[in-house]
């Protein structure tokens, strides 16, 4: 039978600690990526029209990708504190600890390459077309624009690729630590 507890000041207090906060922080992290990976850009992109769309995520992926580095470095760094044994026996991928710390290793690259150069490029090339498409007179998709535009169209569908499958492998690295942590816990040793 499952042992009833009483909430108290300091059974709630107690919830504050590094177990917890490892759980929220992640919980925020995959909420955070689900919604952005598969929701709201796919709601956006229907609702807007393709300009505001393309202005709305320069906005947003920003500060996504920002909230995203700082919650898995952080909890990545709590894993390797709390699983000493990745550090001695980082190159056996295999073992089940250290695939978690590359699993949220892989969320920070990607995450940061997305932050650092695919967005600013991919952000730089969009508008480099909106430009373009004014000057012409022509959508970016009219099958007589120029060859600068094909050229744009090129390079954005290129672009974009990349910081498609950089988040996608940030949300499967997520959805892999989360069941990880679902069926074997966390094992986070509290901090203070």
């Amino acid at each position: 039978m499952a042992k009833v507890s009483t909430l108290s000041w300091s059974s709630f207090v107690g919830l504050f600690n590094a177990q917890g906060l490892y759980q929220v922080g992640y919980a925020w992290l995959f909420g955070m990526t689900l919604w952005v990976t598969f929701i709201g850009g796919t709601i956006a992109f229907k609702t807007l029209p393709r300009q505001q769309f393309g202005t709305l995520q320069h906005r947003t992926f920003p500060i996504y990708f920002v909230i995203s580095i700082a919650l898995s470095s952080g909890l990545l760094g709590v894993w390797v504190y709390s699983h000493p044994s990745v550090l001695t026996n980082y190159l056996s991928p295999l073992e089940g600890d250290v695939a978690q710390a590359y699993a949220l290793a892989a969320v920070v690259l990607s995450q940061a390459a997305n932050h650092a150069v695919i967005g600013p490029l991919t952000s730089k090339t969009m508008f480099k077309r909106h430009k373009l498409e004014k000057e012409e007179g022509k959508a970016y998709n009219e099958p007589t624009v120029s060859a600068e535009m094909k050229a744009l169209n090129k390079t954005f569908a290129q672009l974009h690729g990349i910081s498609s499958l950089a988040n996608l492998t940030a949300f499967l690295a997520l959805l892999f630590h989360g069941l990880w942590i679902g069926n074997t816990g966390a094992g986070i040793k509290n901090i203070l």
